[in-house]
Formats: C-alpha cells, structure tokens, sequence
C-alpha cells in the first residue's frame, strides 16, 4: 500500500534534491559530520516528474536531466508550474569514492514563490552570489561573499544521499541555507519506518527518511518555543533488488513555502 501521509512537522532543500531552509538557522562545527561515501555510481538519467500540494493538487511537471562525463556529473531538475512559475535546480559533482559537490545552481521564479531568487555557489572556494527580485514593488538585490565550507556540503543531493546508505543507516551532513544571506547548517538524515510502495500491480519494499535539521539544546528550545523551528522533510526510497530507486519527496523548495510533494510520472 501508499505511504501514510502528514503527522510529521518540522525542516529543507533539494532535492532536490533539494532546497531545505527556514527562518530560524544556525551554524555549526564541521566535525559533526563527515561526506558520503559511494555505493551506486550515478550515471545518465532522465525522469519525468510531478509536483503536488499535501492534498494531492498537480501545480507543476517537471524533469529531472542528469549527464555523467569527465569524472563529474550535471544533475538538473526543472518544475514548470501551471502559474508559469519556474524552479530550476542545478548541482554539479563528483563521485570518487565519496560525494563531492562542485557547483550549485538554482533559479526560482513567479508567484508561486515569495520573491524571484538566482544562487551560486562554488563548494571549493566557497564563494557565492544570491540575486533577489521583490514581487511588490521590483526591487532587486545583489548579495556576494565567500564562506568557509566543509567537503560534505551537499546541496540539492538529498536523495542521492538517501540512496546511498547502508542498509539500517543514517547521515549527517551540511548544506548552505540562502535567506537570502547563506548559513550553514547540519542536517541528520534518519531512518523511518520501512513500508511497502505501490508500482502499477506490485507491491515493493521502500525506506522512509526522515531529513531534520539540529541547532543544538538552546536554539531548539527557543525554536520550538516561538514555533521557528523548520519543518522536517520526508524522502521515500524503494530497495528490492539490490538497486535503490527514488520513488517521493516531502518538504518546502522555498525558504517561505509551503509544503509540498515531489513524486514520479509516466509518459501516457
């Protein structure tokens, strides 16, 4: 049967996989967590995609392009909203016995977002650049720097990541959180409930992954106490076969978002 659904608050991305940020961040130390090492090699790939609301409403299609060459991989996810909005999420990088992120890419666009966003990021010399653009009165802003990043940073890579653990295991890593000014923060990615996942007539096995973010004893309880604390993201991994497969993702692509559902789609 489907996973159950809702019961979870709490943290984002991107895929992304994604794009996973609130209003309450924080940094923190980077020997809390280590890079991912490879366990299935990512090569060519193309997926077609849907974006739904919790309650089930399409509000966008989208691909997933993904292209393997020159020991790097250029992974790409595109939602074209039906409010002509436009989520356009990058990241480049290797894959060398652990994961290493290059670059990171993303466009966000139109009203189903609260204002107009480009990022950049550079992993390896930690510089960065966040243009915005206000819906109400057109106002753009420019923001650039450099930051000081660990090698496990790992922007829009969620599900890669999810994919790649052991069996019964979990992670912690760091991600850039642009609000629009970028803080590193660390995330845990945990083990949930193993399920069953339906795919056209057959029932297959699957991993709920719980993605949370943790501030540490004091900024948690004041998190909680003034309800800041960012809502936590769900990634669905089907596991028969020896072969992981992405199968659903939960959580905001916008900082100021709601929640929504990533899940994928056939040709017809």
């Amino acid at each position: 049967m489907a996973p159950r659904q809702g019961g979870i608050p709490i943290f984002h991305s991107l895929p992304g996989f994604l794009i996973l940020s609130t209003a309450l961040v924080w940094p923190v130390s980077f020997l809390a967590a280590a890079p991912v090492e490879v366990r299935f090699p990512e090569g060519v790939a193309r997926g077609f995609l849907q974006l739904r609301t919790l309650d089930g409403r399409i509000i966008a299609s989208g691909d997933l392009l993904q292209v393997a060459r020159g020991g790097e991989v250029d992974s790409r996810m595109v939602f074209r909203f039906k409010d002509k909005s436009l989520f356009d999420e990058t990241v480049v990088y290797t894959q060398k016995s652990v994961f290493a992120v290059r670059s990171y890419h993303l466009v966000q666009r139109g009203p189903a977002f609260a204002e107009d966003t480009e990022i950049k990021l550079q992993v390896a010399s930690g510089k960065y650049s966040v243009k915005t653009k206000s819906h109400k009165d057109g106002q753009e802003k420019i923001l650039d720097g450099t930051l000081k990043l660990p090698p496990d940073v790992y922007n829009g890579m969620a599900a890669t990541i999810a994919k790649n653990l052991p069996k019964g295991a979990g992670a912690t890593f760091h991600m850039v959180a642009f609000t629009p000014k970028p803080l590193l923060i660390e995330l845990e990615i945990a083990l949930g409930k193993e399920l069953r996942m339906q795919v056209g007539e057959l029932s297959k096995p699957a991993n709920h992954y719980v993605l949370a973010a943790h501030p540490g004893p004091w900024l948690e309880f004041f998190g909680k106490l003034f309800g800041r604390m960012p809502a936590d993201s769900h990634i669905w991994i089907i596991t028969d076969g020896g072969v992981p497969a992405f199968s659903r993702y939960e959580g905001p692509l916008d900082p100021k978002g709601p929640l929504w559902r990533i899940e994928l789609t056939s040709p017809r």
